[in-house]
C-alpha cells in the first residue's frame, strides 16, 4: 500500500467529543509526526551502539543552532533557523531518509519528498499548512541566510558523529575524502569558520584511515 493510501496515526486515536476542528487538525498533525522517531538515519550515535533517528537528528540541529549561530558569516534570525531545522526532515516520515552518498536514491529524492510534503502538511489548518510548507520549501531552496545556515547545521551534525566514531558512514564502500568534502561544502555557504573546522575533521579522518583518500598518494 502506498503511503498516500495509508491511514494516519490520528485515525487510530479516538478524540474526546466536541474538540474544535482547528485543534483536532493540529493534534492530528502532532500525532502523525510521532513517526519521525521511527525513521532511522545511517549516522551512528556517539553515546550508544545504534543509529540515530530523524527526531534525534532534528533536535540536535536545533540545539546546535542555539550554540553556533554566532559563527554565521552574516547575522541570522536564530528563531527562523530553529523553525527550518525542526521542519526540514518531517517529510521523511513518508519519503524515508536518503543516505547522503546514495546517488541512486537521490535520483527520485525530490519527487518523493515533494509528494510527502503534499500529504503531511495538508493535515494542518490552512494557514499553518501554508506556513510549514513555506518553511520546508525555504530550507530546500537555500536562498535565504537562515536556510543556508540551517543547511550548514544539517551537514555539520553527521560530520561530528562520523568523526567521533572514527569513520561511521565514511567507511561506506566507495566513499572518499573528496566525496565528503563535496557533500559538506555547503557549510561554507553560511559559515567560513565552521567550514574550516569541518575540513580539519575530514583531513584528520583521512590521515587516520577513517575515510579512504580519493588520491592515496596525496
Amino acid at each position: 500500500m502506498a503511503y498516500e493510501d495509508q491511514p494516519t496515526l490520528a485515525e487510530s486515536v479516538r478524540q474526546p467529543p466536541g474538540v474544535p476542528e482547528r485543534l483536532r487538525q493540529q493534534i492530528d498533525f502532532i500525532l502523525e509526526v510521532d513517526r519521525l522517531k521511527t525513521i532511522l538515519r545511517r549516522s551512528p550515535l556517539l553515546a550508544a551502539d545504534r543509529r540515530e533517528n530523524d527526531a534525534e537528528h532534528s533536535w540536535h540541529l536545533a540545539l546546535m543552532t542555539l550554540v553556533l549561530a554566532e559563527y554565521a558569516d552574516e547575522p541570522v534570525d536564530a528563531s527562523k533557523v530553529l523553525a527550518l531545522v525542526l521542519v526540514h526532515d518531517l517529510v521523511e516520515i513518508y519519503a524515508g531518509d536518503t543516505f547522503l552518498y546514495d546517488t541512486a536514491g537521490a535520483a527520485d529524492q525530490e519527487e518523493r519528498e515533494q509528494r510527502a510534503a503534499d500529504k503531511l502538511f495538508a493535515l494542518l489548518p490552512a494557514d499553518q499548512h501554508g506556513r510549514f510548507r513555506a518553511l520546508w520549501d525555504e530550507f530546500e531552496a537555500r536562498e535565504t541566510l537562515e536556510a543556508r545556515f540551517a543547511k550548514a547545521m544539517d551537514r555539520l551534525q553527521p560530520l561530528l558523529l562520523n568523526y567521533g566514531n572514527r569513520g561511521g558512514t565514511w567507511r561506506t564502500p566507495g566513499v572518499t575524502d573528496a566525496d565528503v568534502r563535496a557533500r559538506k561544502s555547503v557549510i561554507g555557504d553560511a559559515s567560513a569558520p565552521l567550514w574550516a573546522y569541518a575540513q580539519q575533521l575530514i583531513e584528520t579522518g583521512a590521515e587516520n584511515g577513517w575515510v579512504a583518500r580519493a588520491n592515496p598518494e596525496a
